[in-house]
């Protein structure tokens, strides 16, 4: 085992023992897309399926989406010759896509919702226990920002998050892995990639735009795009806005005092404070 390839395994092993992504007896449905990063996250799951104290299994699914020229037999040739238990689910959701997304606008958004749901249906038919994504850490970063400038939100990609339905678990297993040791991997592996030739070939996506800044940025700064990662675990809710947050950490104890909502021991000590809805009223 080389170096790069024993950093990528620690980086998997970390991110599940910090997360509970892996667990005895878990049936993980791997998302393959053909891209370099679901090529590698099942490679790396497979190995450390090999050296866990527990045992878990692997199923490697693709979803044949209809698009044009598609190598239909590529996957399936390469799950079989490297000995994956594999399903390809064909779904055609090329011409949904195209024909509900007007010309000019980003294909993103509907063409994974759409093939989220195709995912979670099948994990429900197979039993699964866990939908293992290949996002990684560079996903992670530019996701953050890309709700911060567009959304008006602070939130990332979370490493592990329930399905609103409450049926599906979605794992993040590389999401400490660098998106540069993902290439460099891929190249000494030589995994068939299969390019995306949908939102791939839109330059004008917001993601692309945010890559490029974080990019600009960290070739003047070699730290940025540690740092941004390392601010999701280092989180200051005292210097934050969020009300609801802060009054679930008691940090809004004054200001309840102020409305009369607390009780006199709880106001003891608190400042005055003079909400801003009596002040309006005066």
């Amino acid at each position: 085992m080389d170096r790069l390839e024993k950093r990528l395994l620690d980086d998997v092993a970390r991110a599940s023992a910090d997360f509970a992504l892996l667990e005895p007896n878990d049936r993980v449905l791997v998302a393959v897309s053909g891209g370099k990063d679901s090529h590698a996250l099942l490679y790396l799951l497979r190995e450390i399926q090999k050296r866990a104290p527990f045992p878990f299994s692997l199923l490697a699914v693709n979803v044949d989406q209809g698009h044009p020229g598609y190598p239909k037999q590529l996957l399936p040739d390469y799950f079989a010759r490297e000995g994956y238990d594999y399903r390809i689910v064909e779904e055609d959701t090329y011409s949904i896509v195209k024909e509900k997304v007007p010309a000019g606008k980003t294909f993103c958004s509907l063409c994974s919702r759409l093939r989220r749901g195709i995912l979670y249906t099948l994990a429900s038919e197979v039993s699964a226990t866990k939908i293992a994504l290949g996002h990684h850490r560079d996903d992670v970063i530019e996701t953050l920002m890309l709700n911060l400038f567009y959304s008006g939100q602070l939130k990332a990609m979370p490493p592990r998050l329930r399905s609103d339905d409450g049926r599906n678990v979605v794992i993040r297993p590389l999401a400490y892995v660098a998106e540069r040791d993902l290439e460099e991997f891929a190249k000494q592996k030589g995994f068939p990639i299969i390019p995306c030739d949908l939102c791939g070939s839109q330059e004008q996506l917001q993601r692309k735009q945010v890559k490029a800044l974080l990019n600009e940025l960290n070739d003047k700064n070699p730290h940025v795009r540690a740092n941004v990662f390392a601010a999701l675990a280092n989180v200051r809710p005292t210097h934050l806005y969020d009300t609801e947050l802060r009054r679930s950490l008691g940090l809004l104890e004054a200001v309840e005092a102020a409305d009369g909502n607390a009780t006199p021991d709880r106001a003891q000590g608190s400042a005055q404070v003079i909400p801003l809805s009596k002040l309006a009223r005066r």
